[in-house]
C-alpha cells in the first residue's frame, strides 16, 4: 500500500504532498524535508529504492523515486508493493501529466495544483493504485475539463440574476402590506429615493 506521494523540486520546496495515513500537519513538513534529505544526498548512479526515513516508518517502508529535471517524485509504501512496478507507475504519472501540459514544468504543478490533484486521483486513490493506462486517464482528465467548461456558465448566473433583478420597472413599491389581522410596514428599501 501507498503511504505518500511527494513532489519536490531539488531546494526542497514541496510542489505535491499526499499523505494516505494521518499525520499533523507539523508531521508532514517533518516527513518531508527528512524525505527529501535522504532523497537529494542520492548519487544518480545509485538505484532508486531505498529504506523509509524514521518518521515515516522505518525499515518497514520504502522510498521510491525518480528524478526529472527539477523535480523528485518519491512514493513512500509498505513491503506489499513492488519496487518496479512503483517506478513504473511513477513514469506513468509523470507521462500523464506531460501529455495533459504539454510539456510539464514545476510551474504547472503550482498554477495547476487542482488538475495534478485530479490525475493524481485518477492513478492512486486511497493508497491503492486504480489505473495505469496513460490514455485512460487522460481521457478522464479531458472529459474533467469539458464538464468544468460547460459549468462555467453556471457560475456567472448570480450575477446576470441580480443585473436582471435590478432592471426590473417597478410602478411604485408597495409601503403597507395588509393580510387580515396583520399589518406590515415596509422600509423604504431603494438607495436612490
Amino acid at each position: 500500500m501507498i503511504k505518500a506521494i511527494l513532489v519536490f523540486n531539488n531546494h526542497g520546496k514541496p510542489r505535491l504532498g499526499r499523505f494516505y495515513h494521518y499525520f499533523s500537519e507539523d508531521m508532514q513538513q517533518q516527513i518531508i524535508r527528512e524525505t527529501f534529505h535522504l532523497v537529494s544526498r542520492r548519487d544518480d548512479n545509485v538505484c532508486n529504492f531505498l529504506e523509509g526515513g524514521s518518521l515515516i516508518g522505518g525499515s518497514d517502508y520504502k522510498l521510491i523515486y525518480r528524478h526529472y529535471a527539477t523535480l523528485y517524485f518519491v512514493f513512500c509504501v509498505d513491503s506489499s508493493e513492488s519496487e518496479l512496478g512503483i517506478l513504473d507507475l511513477i513514469q506513468v504519472f509523470v507521462e500523464t501529466l506531460d501529455k495533459c501540459f504539454e510539456n510539464v514544468c514545476e510551474l504547472d504543478l503550482i498554477f495547476h495544483m487542482d488538475k495534478v490533484h485530479y490525475i493524481l486521483q485518477e492513478v492512486v486513490m486511497g493508497g491503492m493504485v486504480l489505473e495505469t493506462n496513460m490514455n485512460e486517464i487522460a481521457l478522464q482528465v479531458e472529459t474533467q475539463t469539458k464538464v468544468e467548461k460547460s459549468e462555467a456558465g453556471f457560475s456567472a448566473a448570480p450575477a446576470r440574476a441580480v443585473s436582471a433583478v435590478k432592471n426590473i420597472n417597478l410602478p411604485e413599491m408597495p409601503r403597507n402590506i395588509n393580510i387580515g389581522d396583520i399589518n406590515i410596514k415596509v422600509p423604504n428599501l431603494s438607495p436612490f429615493v
